[in-house]
């Protein structure tokens, strides 16, 4: 093809990748090397949430938990079984890793080192935002400031050891997950990436004359939504701020170092569990706009698969994603254009209104000292962002389509039957303890005691931590460990819920009816009816959770939401102390049957087996029948969206147990 002024021969396309990992680092090695036989073409590994929270899987607070939303990864072993036949040199690797990303990347290097690799040309990626996850996702453990610090070690040890890595993505995918606004998305991930390399810079690792390189390196993890002419805009105003922000705050005067470089997971938040086939158009729609234009096109894309909001996508599902990326990429001629939209008044027009808003939320930010000082407001703005469309999708101000609207449907033969998600064999959270207490009586203790003081030295002293972490890794410190040194140091975070301050659902008539029924049945009671919604486990996805509790404060009910990370001891000691007239327990993980039954056992020891139990979350039909032989009262799932009608629901079942114990 000769080169005219608006088309050309393909660009290369963007890195094609599926978020994966689930059961053990055997069984996840198995599927990573299968998709990229199919045509993948990086990594993006998904780790379950021991891993992610610091955790080893014998933990108390692992259980029920290890592999079930991603692999089970504590020592380097774990880490060898992972990338098995998987040459780290020649492999682009994402990790979805935040408060022990500094570990897993020491993992990492210190498996290539075995390997005989170049760390010089190793390729990925480490998520390594905290800010956001004190805001929405809920996988931290450090407080803000030795946070930061750790995100600084990572930055100034990569771009000398590996220049080709990307230490930090500042991730606004969760916050959108969240309810952000696109001005909040926008204002929200600058402002981190403004704390992260003011933090850089206060550090004194990094001389002046290489910031730029630094800078060059912060890379970016956005979220595309279903209103994809909102959201291209969106990708083109994120480069335009982040060029604005690295030349006029920063100075960094090479425009490729001031580049907005960015991957991608489309929005998983809009996947629904009704009619879920209608979620392919949807991932499809998404993915058109962080591709169709040219000048704000994503590096790398993973594609959610279409039943995710059902349970674990199975291997063929992973596949037809990875095919839409394909076809589009391959079949097209998507590739062979300059920018479609430049010049289009449309566009800009948009932009330039994206735009002023985030600005306005920067200035805000900044007022307060900086995204770390103002991670309540942020919060606080997520959850009532949040609140809004979620009450927009309940009055049919927004449609979603199978959902609000032409709900009508036929069975469909893609989501019927055994085998449509994809299922973690129970024994094998026993198989990986055994693993790792195997683990530990093979390796030199003294050598780990030494490696453990010397990372709590550096920690301490304020030495980079990415050396002793690599020490540590090579003499077999397991992740439960590497975590607890550094809690040692300096210690433990709870994050906002975000609930406190919420906007008003207004006078809304189903809201007030409800609220009538909340006040008569609070007389029957003797007192305010209590609802005490609670998360066990270390699922730390707060949104349902956090718009539960926001609108039975609005119905009038006594609410008690502690956040995310109780155990189900301390949800059933808070149930006693409040005189909880119902409990709600809230797990998206996947680890519902586990938790819950444990829930329901200690209300029963404690005497607490009149106050009903209700769950939501992700929860197969199966599950569901095990759940209520167990004796869960209701259980409600994605389907269930009209918020009010679950709140008038928990009075009812709160009324009928009140009478029959009367």
């Amino acid at each position: 093809m000769s080169d005219k002024a608006y088309q050309h021969a393909p660009d290369p396309p963007w890195i094609f990748r599926t978020y994966a990992g689930h059961s053990t680092a055997q069984k996840s090695n198995a599927l990573y090397r299968s998709n990229l036989a199919r045509g993948q073409t990086g990594l993006s590994v998904a780790f379950d949430l021991p891993t992610q929270t610091g955790y080893d899987p014998d933990h108390i607070l692992s259980r029920g938990e290890v592999g079930k939303v991603g692999v089970p990864i504590s020592h380097l072993g774990d880490m060898r079984a992972l990338f098995s036949e998987i040459p780290l040199e020649k492999m682009n690797t994402s990790m979805t890793i935040n408060a022990p990303a500094a570990w897993l990347l020491a993992m990492y290097v210190a498996l290539a080192d075995e390997q005989g690799a170049d760390r010089r040309l190793l390729q990925g990626t480490t998520q390594n935002d905290l800010i956001k996850e004190y805001l929405s996702r809920g996988t931290y453990i450090f407080p803000p400031g030795p946070s930061l610090r750790l995100i600084g070690d990572m930055i100034a040890w990569c771009y000398r050891e590996v220049p080709k890595w990307n230490p930090m993505n500042v991730c606004s995918y969760h916050l959108q997950e969240a309810g952000a606004t696109p001005e909040q998305e926008l204002a929200f991930a600058l402002a981190t990436a403004i704390s992260v390399l003011d933090t850089v810079r206060a550090g004194g690792q990094v001389p002046e004359e290489d910031f730029e390189i630094v800078a060059s390196r912060i890379s970016f993890f956005v979220n595309a939504g279903v209103r994809f002419v909102t959201e291209l805009c969106k990708m083109r105003s994120f480069t335009k701020l982040w060029d604005e922000i690295l030349l006029e705050r920063y100075g960094v005067q090479d425009s490729k170092a001031r580049r907005f470089r960015y991957g991608v997971q489309v929005n998983s938040l809009g996947l629904t569990e009704p009619q879920p086939e209608n979620n392919v158009y949807r991932i499809l729609i998404e993915a058109l706009a962080v591709t169709l234009s040219k000048d704000a096109r994503c590096r790398a894309l993973q594609l959610p698969a279409w039943n995710e909001a059902l349970g674990l996508p199975r291997p063929w599902d992973q596949q037809w994603s990875l095919r839409l990326q394909q076809v589009l990429a391959y079949e097209t001629d998507l590739l062979e254009y300059e920018d479609l939209f430049a010049g289009s008044h449309v566009v800009e027009a948009k932009v330039a209104e994206l735009s002023k808003g985030a600005l306005e939320q920067l200035a805000l930010i900044d007022e307060m000292g900086g995204a770390a000082s103002a991670i309540d407001y942020m919060k606080a703005q997520l959850v009532g962002s949040n609140a809004r469309r979620v009450r927009a999708v309940e009055t049919g101000e927004l449609t979603v389509v199978g959902v609000n609207r032409w709900t009508d449907s036929e069975p469909s033969p893609l989501s019927a039957g055994e085998g449509s998600i994809e299922t973690i064999d129970p024994k094998l959270e026993a198989e990986v303890v055994a693993r790792i207490q195997a683990w530990r009586a093979d390796r030199d203790a003294a050598a780990v005691e030494a490696a453990l003081a010397d990372l709590k030295a550096a920690a301490t002293d304020g030495r980079n931590v990415m050396e002793p972490s690599i020490a540590a890794a090579k003499v077999g410190v397991t992740t439960g460990e590497w975590a607890g040194a550094l809690r040692e140091v300096f210690g433990e975070y709870r994050g906002p819920t975000g609930v406190a301050v919420v906007v008003s659902t207004g006078e809304a008539e189903d809201v007030e009816a409800v609220k009538a029924e909340v006040e008569r049945v609070s007389e029957l009671l003797g007192r305010t009816l209590t609802y005490l919604v609670g998360k066990p486990g270390l699922d730390g996805h707060s949104n349902g959770a956090e718009q539960i509790a926001t609108r039975a404060r609005a119905c009038g009910m006594e609410v008690v939401y502690d956040g995310i990370r109780s155990t189900p001891e301390e949800i059933v000691r808070r149930a006693k102390e409040s005189r909880a007239h119902v409990v709600g327990l809230s797990i998206l993980s996947g680890s519902h049957l586990d938790l819950v039954q444990e829930v329901v056992r200690l209300m029963r020891a404690e005497g607490l087996d009149h106050v009903p139990v209700v769950a939501g979350g992700i929860i197969p039909e199966a599950d569901a029948l095990i759940l209520k032989q167990m004796g869960v009262a209701r259980i409600y799932t994605p389907k269930d969206f009209r918020i009010t009608e679950i709140m008038g629901d928990v009075v009812r079942l709160v009324e009928a147990t009140a009478l029959e114990q009367a």
